[in-house]
């Protein structure tokens, strides 16, 4: 670390510093809109395209850092007009059409500054131009990435809302007047200056990769503008910082070092977002399905009679789960105080409240297929039986409205009406937890009911045990028998 801090103090690594942060984030701000609008293979376009630009300029004003942003510029924006001349004029796809301009750009760069490197008195290394060196950043190249960095995050703030509107409503855009090709254009010239900014740092090779990826991993993380433009000015700053780091480490050039650091945070989020991670989106498919299955275990508990106890072998036949997932369920529905019963298998109170849940879901949406659908009573069943699981608790509100609060389905079974406050109600909780009786309840009978018990609003109770008609509680030494239509109405919270 000593020695880190030591190298960092050179004038070249600070040169080195400056410029890579300020790539970084002006390649985040900038990649969001080029990957949004599908620009991508034109970023990688210009940034091969600038080498004759780089070439021209050397011949008319030597090695100066200016000269080389003017003439890499105006090579950038004749490769971005010659592209669209080939598409508009020309038939040919549009994808070819830039391969062809980009590579007949990048050839006569490469050709050209080949040819200068063998003339006597010419230091202009292909390499420097083509990877980046942290050695050949000069002061003028600093002030010059920073002059760059400030136009073009001021300009993405000031024009964002044209840059908003042309990348998502582009039809839109155009019948309130704003020219979606001048905006393009404008996009394009603000993304050859950052080219050419980044030309020294990272090499025409990979500045393609520092404009897509940021972004691409800011938008795994978000769905929002705004926050995408943060998240990948962020990325693409830790990527450039670290991959410095890295390359003085590894003594290498610096571009490749921080495409591997930004591509290490892509996979990372790629992995591991919130909502488009693949391993997040693992758990939450397996959870699902293990909601699932214990919702057909609640399903067949709720259909089995009396005479006929449901067993595990006969659970294992209806639902063909292993008998180790099966115990694994059960075993968690009985910790949640959803069935009891050892070798005949019931539902508790609380468990009769979820199979009324499930069953209102089946038979209101089995009635939104007859009544809104069209389809025939035969048809119903199957599709129910599979949605139940995935219906929200609002969507069934909006179907139950739809329908007019029906009380019957098409086979003329009830479909049970929807339990006020279901989630603070004193059935729907686990045993053991500590639990608090709410001062407001549903009406005063309720009130009424928990006094003749001896159980006062703002009392603390702990549910003990809860079986097919009651919940055992325990309020400090005493032990009260509730029965389980009241403990539908009690309304409770965690303590």
């Amino acid at each position: 670390m000593n020695e880190l801090l030591e190298i960092l103090r050179e004038p070249w690594a600070i040169r080195a510093l400056i410029t890579c942060s300020l790539i970084g984030v002006m390649y985040g701000v900038l990649g969001s809109f080029i990957v949004l609008r599908n620009m991508s293979l034109i970023g990688d376009a210009l940034s091969h395209a600038i080498l004759p630009g780089v070439f021209i300029a050397f011949l008319v004003f030597g090695y100066s850092p200016i000269s080389f942003f003017m003439g890499s510029v105006i090579a950038g924006l004749v490769t971005a007009v010659l592209i669209t001349w080939i598409q508009q004029n020309i038939k040919t796809k549009n994808d070819a059409a830039i391969g062809i301009v980009f590579t007949l750009m990048f050839a006569i760069g490469v050709i050209g500054i080949s040819w200068l490197n063998n003339a006597e008195g010419v230091h202009l290394d292909l390499k420097d131009f083509l990877i980046g060196s942290i050695m050949a950043i000069s002061n003028q190249d600093v002030w010059l990435t920073v002059i760059v960095t400030i136009y073009t995050i001021a300009s993405v703030i000031f024009f964002y809302r044209y840059l908003f509107i042309t990348t998502f409503q582009p039809v839109i855009a155009s019948t309130m007047g704003i020219s979606t090709k001048m905006v393009h254009y404008f996009l394009m010239l603000l993304l050859s200056f950052a080219v050419v900014a980044g030309l020294k740092t990272v090499g025409v090779i990979l500045v393609v990769a520092l404009l897509i990826i940021p972004s691409s991993t800011a938008l795994l993380l978000s769905n929002k503008l705004k926050r995408v433009i943060l998240y990948s000015a962020i990325v693409g700053l830790v990527s450039a910082i670290l991959g410095l780091i890295m390359s003085i480490f590894l003594d290498s050039p610096p571009g490749p070092a921080m495409v591997l650091i930004a591509a290490m945070l892509y996979f990372t989020a790629a992995l591991f977002s919130p909502e488009k991670g693949l391993v997040l989106r693992m758990i939450r498919s397996t959870n699902q399905r293990k909601k699932i299955e214990r919702e057909d275990i609640i399903r067949q508990a709720d259909k089995h009679h009396a005479e006929d106890p449901l067993t595990l072998a006969k659970l294992q036949e209806r639902l063909g789960l292993t008998r180790s997932k099966l115990k694994t369920h059960l075993a968690y529905l009985k910790n949640e105080g959803v069935l009891i019963g050892g070798n005949s298998i019931s539902l508790t109170a609380k468990g009769k409240v979820q199979a009324e849940a499930l069953v209102r879901a089946h038979r209101l949406w089995e009635t939104y297929q007859v009544n809104t659908m069209g389809l025939s009573e035969g048809e119903i069943h199957d599709e129910a039986d599979r949605l139940e699981h995935h219906l929200t608790d609002e969507l069934l509100d909006e179907v139950d409205a739809k329908l007019g609060y029906p009380e019957l389905d098409p086979h003329g079974s009830p479909i049970p009406k929807k339990m006020n406050k279901k989630l603070r109600s004193l059935i729907s909780q686990k045993p053991n937890n500590r639990l608090l009786i709410l001062k407001e309840q549903e009406n005063d009978e309720v009130v009424s009911d928990l006094w003749e018990l001896g159980l006062l609003p703002n009392t603390i109770i702990t549910i003990k045990e809860i079986t097919a008609t009651k919940l055992i509680i325990k309020e400090g030494q005493k032990t009260i028998e509730i029965d389980s239509d009241l403990a539908r109405r009690v309304l409770v919270e965690k303590w």
